[in-house]
This record gives structure tokens, sequence and C-alpha cells, in this order.
């Protein structure tokens, strides 16, 4: 049971929530730069890289380092249960989900090649 206690527990903060929401409103396998998600959620970069370890840690989500960036994505390894969690959150609605969606995928048109090339650039997108 301590795995899906951690699981859920990862869900409980707003900010993780938000994250994984992001991460889920967006088809992309080669995954989601830091600093792409801390442009769309107007995050401060620690607070987000703390978050998103969290959500690992938890088992939601894997990372890949790609020179001088990570990219985020959803765990390929989910329980079925796990699955159905983020098929149910990917039906939540409201205006700060959409916000961040929209705000991500105007930073996500800014990539070359499908990868992430400005580093932190939060005046491109707001």
């Amino acid at each position: 049971m301590e795995p899906a206690t951690q699981a859920f527990k990862a869900l409980a903060d707003p900010t993780r929530l938000r994250l994984l929401k992001a991460l889920l409103s967006i088809e992309t396998h080669r995954g989601i730069c830091v600093c792409e998600l801390v442009d769309a959620l107007g995050l401060p970069q620690y607070q987000v890289s703390r978050q998103l370890g969290q959500l690992k840690g938890a088992g939601w989500l894997q990372s890949e380092r790609r020179g001088t960036w990570i990219y985020y994505r959803v765990s390929a390894e989910l329980e079925p249960w796990q699955t159905g969690v983020l098929t149910a959150l990917s039906d939540l609605r409201g205006e700060s989900f959409q916000a961040d969606e929209t705000r991500l995928q105007r930073r996500l048109a800014l990539r070359q090649e499908g990868l992430c090339v400005v580093g932190y650039e939060a005046s491109a997108i707001t």
C-alpha cells in the first residue's frame, strides 16, 4: 500500500497537480523541459524542479537529461490504477489549468526540431 499512498500524496499539492495536468495536456513523447514548465506555470525554477522531483519519486514521471536541459514526461511504467487516475485528471477543467495549457503551447511553439532551445523566456509567452 505504500507506493499507492505516496502516489496519492504527490497529487495533493496544487502545484504538482498543475504540473501533471500540464504534462498530460500536451502530446509529446520527447517530454517537456523544466524551463518550458517554469514559463508556462509562471513559477520559480527551484519550485518547479522540486515538485517535479516529488512527482517522479512517487512514480508519476520519468526524466531524461539532454544537454543542459532535463525533460519530464508521464511515466510509461504506470500501474493500471495510475492510468485511471491520470484519465480522470485529464478531464479536470478550470481557468488555471486552461491558462497553463495555453502558455505551455505558446512556449512549445518556440522549440526547434522538437526540442527546447530558448531556456527561460517568460517574457516570450506572457
